[in-house]
This record gives structure tokens, C-alpha cells and sequence, in this order.
């Protein structure tokens, strides 16, 4: 497996209106017409909170067509979930909606933060975004008794499955922490049934961080793409015939950092699609979507 990088499509710059903004990550592609691409992806502001917005990408001749004037999406009021920021994890179309999947920011005291999954609808005709619920569609339970992270879900025979991150443990410094990825599942896509069920961790104490999978179903097996992490970020990779049980493959992954320019220090959140005949992949650079996200097409 391979990934010819086709270069960096986005790099971020202040256009947007209600404040000054910087980065572009966690992009997400929802295929509009024919060639044409929506891609959403989080911007932060001046507080480092994120938002949510899109640009309109043609993937044939490789030119952004539009890039919306303000977020679509932002933080909610001091004490709400995610008044601290509003991070994509993935979107998926719905009957006439699209649902988004996202991580509220909550900042801590005693830890960092506390992290919570929240959905909103998006309406393409009168380009509007709503959140569903003022607080989390997925929150603390006994399962998940500290703090959440990027969801990843898909409709499959009827039936909704989702990829997401779990903190199992704090600790004094950063690196103590525990990142794993987990697996759930829900009959309405709001509802989630989750068993604790691990798919992704650490192999040794070096890796302390997993985020955002991109998972796709092709040829019997489940496909995931993944960020983990020890001193930067790296994507990786993992296979499996369930969805649930995974064996990493990180070797295979495809992907790493460049020699130099806006992807040399790190690659990361990334998000593997299909068009056509080929297989593409939508990523982050340096600082975590600092420098923008590039794209790469499967050989």
C-alpha cells in the first residue's frame, strides 16, 4: 500500500467573518455532484476553540470552487458541553440530512479536559447546521467513565456502528495519559449501546495517544486509518474481518511525514474515501492543522 501525496490543498488564512481564525483540520469530504466535494473542517479562533466550516473542492482538477464566509458551527455557552470547542469526527448522510458527529471541548481542572460526543444536522438547501441536543448524544458512563474523542460512524444493514476514543487513565504529565479506541453501536444513530469493547491501543508506553479513525468496509475486510502518537503524530493502520477485533498493521499505513514543508514534523487526522475508481485520503500537517490538510490518492 502507497500514497502518492497530491499536496497540500488548503492553508489556512483569516477570511471568515466574526473573528480572526487560524488552522484547518480534521477535514471530512461529503461528494455533492459529480466531482465536487464539500469538505468540513475546523478552524479555531482567537480563544483556540474550534468551529466548524467547509469549502467546495473539484477532486478532478484539484481547485477549491467556494470557501464558506463564517462557521457553520461553533462552541456553545460557557458551562455546555462543548464550550470549548466543536471538533469534527465525521459526517454521514441520513435520509435527507447529514448527521456530524463531533467532539466537544470541555476544559478541566483537575485534568485537561473532559471530552463528549455531540451530533448536529446539517441542511444542504438553506445551508444551515443545528445541534441536535444541548448536551451529548454520548457521554460518561461506566464504560466510559473519563473523557471521549472522535467518533467515526457508518450505516450498515440497517444498523449504526462507530469508531471513537476513550481516555482510560490520567496521570501528572501528559504522557501518563491512556488514549484507546473503542467500538459502539445504535439502532437510530443517536442512541449508543457501547460494551467497552477495545479495538486500538498502546503497544508500549511510548504510544499514549489515538485519535480520529477512518474506517471503510472493502474486499471482507474492515480497513481503519488512524492518528497515534508518541513524540508527533503518525497515521496508522489496522485490519479486520468484524469491525470490533483489529490487528495493527502500522507498517502498511502508506503515509508518512515529508522531507520538508508543511507536512515534514507530522501527518495526522486522517479520512480515506472513495470516488470513482480511486481510493483518496484527506490529512492533516504540522501542529495539528496548523499549516492546513493536503490530500493523497492510493496507488
Amino acid at each position: 500500500m502507497n500514497w502518492k501525496k497530491l499536496g497540500r490543498i488548503y492553508e489556512p488564512e483569516n477570511i471568515y467573518e466574526g473573528g480572526v481564525f487560524t488552522h484547518g483540520s480534521n477535514p471530512f469530504p461529503v461528494n455533492i455532484e459529480e466531482d465536487i466535494f464539500r469538505i468540513f473542517y475546523n478552524i479555531r479562533d482567537e480563544k483556540n476553540r474550534s468551529h466548524l466550516t467547509y469549502l467546495d473542492f473539484d477532486i478532478e482538477h484539484k481547485t477549491i470552487i467556494k470557501v464558506a464566509s463564517k462557521p457553520i458551527l461553533s462552541p456553545g455557552i460557557p458551562g455546555m458541553f462543548d464550550d470549548s470547542g466543536c471538533s469534527l469526527g465525521c459526517v454521514l448522510d441520513f435520509e435527507d440530512k447529514k448527521y456530524i458527529y463531533y467532539l466537544g471541548w470541555n476544559l478541566g481542572v483537575t485534568v485537561p479536559w473532559m471530552n463528549y460526543i455531540g451530533l448536529a444536522i446539517y441542511n444542504m438547501s438553506d445551508d444551515t447546521c443545528q445541534k441536535f441536543s444541548n448536551v451529548p448524544i454520548v457521554e460518561r458512563n461506566e464504560i466510559d467513565y473519563l473523557s471521549m474523542s472522535y467518533p467515526y460512524v457508518i450505516e450498515e444493514n440497517g444498523k449504526f456502528r462507530m469508531w471513537y476514543g476513550s481516555n482510560i487513565q490520567w496521570g501528572e504529565k501528559k504522557r501518563d495519559m491512556n488514549h484507546v479506541i473503542k467500538y459502539a453501536e445504535s439502532e437510530d444513530g443517536i442512541h449508543w449501546k457501547r460494551d467497552g469493547s477495545i479495538c486500538i491501543q498502546g503497544k508500549d508506553e511510548s504510544e499514549y495517544a489515538f485519535s480520529k479513525p477512518s474506517v471503510i468496509f472493502e474486499n471482507g475486510i474492515y480497513k481503519m486509518w488512524y492518528s497515534y502518537r508518541g513524540e508527533k503524530y503518525r497515521i496508522g493502520y489496522a485490519e479486520s474481518v468484524d469491525g470490533i477485533r483489529w490487528t495493527r498493521k502500522d507498517n502498511k499505513s502508506g503515509i508518512g511525514v515529508s522531507s520538508e514543508g508543511w507536512d515534514s514534523e507530522m501527518v495526522d487526522y486522517p479520512v480515506v474515501f472513495k470516488h470513482k475508481e480511486a481510493v483518496y485520503m484527506l490529512y492533516c500537517g504540522n501542529g495539528y492543522g496548523k499549516t492546513g490538510f493536503g490530500l493523497a490518492i492510493l496507488e
